[in-house]
Order: structure tokens, then sequence, then C-alpha cells
């Protein structure tokens, strides 16, 4: 977890832990989070939480527009265009100031306890 104006980046570097649903409904209670996975076989995967409520999935943070997609969004995709990174810090009102959120080192580690994620 690393601080940065407007929230907190929460990052893993080796797994999808930080964007399954239960993680974000939970982190989102009160805020709004985007669930970012850098998955290696079929591209980025985005989620939207918004005050323990998931909104949107399986999303493609830096891609084109969806048809569906909310102002934000569309506007997003287009600024962000081929960066899922900075797509889901601005969709999320996060300003990180230098690349030490996403890529290290964090302020701090935690660890989550045992649970299943999978489920809101």
């Amino acid at each position: 977890m690393t601080s940065v104006p407007g929230g907190c980046v929460v990052t893993q570097p080796w797994g999808y832990a930080p964007s399954m649903p239960g993680v974000l409904a939970r982190l989102s209670a009160g805020t709004l989070c985007y669930g970012l996975y850098g998955n290696p076989n079929c591209g980025n995967q985005g989620s939207i939480a918004r005050h323990g409520t998931i909104e949107g999935s399986d999303l493609h943070p830096g891609g084109e527009p969806d048809e569906d997609d909310i102002p934000a969004q569309v506007l997003a995709s287009y600024l962000y265009r081929n960066n899922a990174v900075a797509y889901a810090c601005a969709f999320a009102g996060l300003r990180p100031t230098d690349r030490r959120a996403v890529a290290g080192p964090p302020d701090a580690w935690v660890e989550l306890p045992r649970r299943d994620y999978w489920s809101h």
C-alpha cells in the first residue's frame, strides 16, 4: 500500500488479489476503487467498486470506450489510451507523483486475512 494524493494505491506484483471482488468491496467502503489486473494471458482487466458495491467488471482499462461507458470512462479512455495504470489511477481520482506507488517499494506491506474474496 502506498499513499498518493487522492488516496492510496494497493498493488500485488505477483497476483490479482487487489482486484478480487471481495477485496474491492471492502476497500471501497465510503469511497471509489478501480481494480486492475494485468493478465498475462488476455490483457488488462478492470473492475469498479463504489461504497462496497461492484459497479463494473471485465473492463478493459486503457482501451477504446465501450458503448455503455459513463462519460468519465469515455474521457479517460481517450486520455489514457494504452496506459491501463494511468487510466485506473485517473478514474479513481488518484494523482501519483512518481512511479513508486506502482513499481515500489510500497509504504507498507499488508497481509489479507484468510477468507473467500471471490464473493462480495
